[in-house]
């Protein structure tokens, strides 16, 4: 089992909101971005299972900005199968998840929509990159997802924000790219942006 914490929603029907850190963070980061975007529904908040430099991390990387494959996809998967176990454990519906996702945290969520088509329903990433290249992705067909980008993000290039909407646009998702004029991190206007997103879906 993965370090998580679960909070039931006062709403059933709602999606379950699925937090995920970026480098360095922890289940409770995210906790008030959920209350931003939805506050009827569950929350799972998950830590990643990886240390670097007793940073905690949802896979390896070998360089910034360059992910370990291998560690990429068995993380990926065992991300997976806890969303299976944990929607067993608390009774939600394991088929209504949106990831809203941060930084490592953003890939992670990028990588389960790459490699299993029926791991989310959809996303909030904010500052992801393209998770792997050269990769045949499954029918994302009904999946809505959010990206937010900073136009002068030094980890994360405009260029693999427009890629990464284009390789899921192409495999049926339907994307809102938003931009702010900022960097790498995670501004109170992009978090209003990917609420304003969700509630309209």
């Amino acid at each position: 089992m993965m370090k998580h914490i679960f909070r039931e929603g006062s709403n059933q029907t709602k999606p379950t909101l699925l937090l995920l850190h970026g480098t360095g963070g922890t289940e409770q980061d995210l906790l008030p971005l959920a209350e931003q975007i939805d506050n009827e529904a569950n929350v799972l908040s998950v830590r990643g299972n990886v240390s670097e430099n007793g940073m905690p991390r949802f896979f390896k990387r070998l360089a910034e900005g360059v992910f370990d494959e291998e560690d990429l996809i068995t993380r990926t998967k065992e991300l997976n199968e806890f969303l299976d176990d944990a929607a067993a454990e608390y009774g939600f519906d394991r088929n209504n998840i949106m990831a809203v996702g941060y930084s490592n945290g953003a890939n992670i969520a990028g990588s389960l929509l790459f490699h299993f088509q029926d791991a989310l329903k959809g996303a909030a990433l904010h500052h992801p990159m393209v998770p792997r290249k050269g990769l045949e992705l499954p029918n994302l067909s009904g999946k809505n997802v959010f990206i937010g980008a900073g136009t002068n993000d030094p980890i994360c290039p405009s260029q693999e924000s427009e890629d990464l909407k284009t390789l899921l646009e192409n495999a049926g998702a339907q994307v809102t790219l938003h931009w702010e004029n900022m960097g790498h991190q995670l501004s109170m206007g992009e978090v209003k942006a990917a609420a304003a997103w969700y509630q309209g879906l």
